[in-house]
């Protein structure tokens, strides 16, 4: 029996995380989560590449573009979108998501979701890292085995 599972090698990885920068108090610490996962499981800060847009909307065609680049292994996406007063809240929450997960099944390399979807600022500080865990250090961790399992696959 043949089992393939996601543990991986960072030998040659090529990362990039693209981050909104919109809710930049929680986005903030969700990137620094997430390159301090990736450091600490191996990669050097050359290996990581992090490229800033304005918002979660702006996530999808950042995306598209790495991927069109071919120089990356794996792809991370972080953002905040929090409800509060937001009128479109629903609209960029649906539409940010289903771009990121078609964009993930037609690349060549996996694109991981780090896209906190909250109620309130609470909700969101928590899952950057005050109680509830980093949900960048999850995504991160989510990526080098998802590169891993994708190299495996291709082999």
């Amino acid at each position: 029996m043949n089992e393939i599972s996601g543990k991986f090698d960072q030998h040659d990885m090529k990362i990039a995380v693209v981050v909104a920068d919109f809710n930049d108090t929680v986005t903030r610490q969700l990137k620094d989560g997430a390159v301090n996962t990736l450091i600490k499981f191996g990669l050097s800060s050359d290996q990581i590449n992090v490229y800033h847009v304005p918002g979660a909307f702006e996530i999808p065609f950042t995306v598209k573009r790495l991927l069109a680049s071919g120089k990356f292994d794996g792809i991370m996406t972080l953002g905040a979108v929090i409800k509060g007063d937001m009128d479109h809240y629903d609209l960029i929450c649906q539409n940010v998501t289903s771009a990121i997960m078609q964009l993930n099944l037609q690349g060549e390399v996996p694109v991981t979701f780090g896209l906190l979807t909250t109620d309130n600022i609470e909700q969101a500080m928590q899952r950057a890292g005050l109680k509830m865990g980093n949900e960048g250090a999850s995504t991160a961790q989510s990526l080098l085995e998802m590169v891993s399992l994708n190299r495996q696959l291709t082999d």
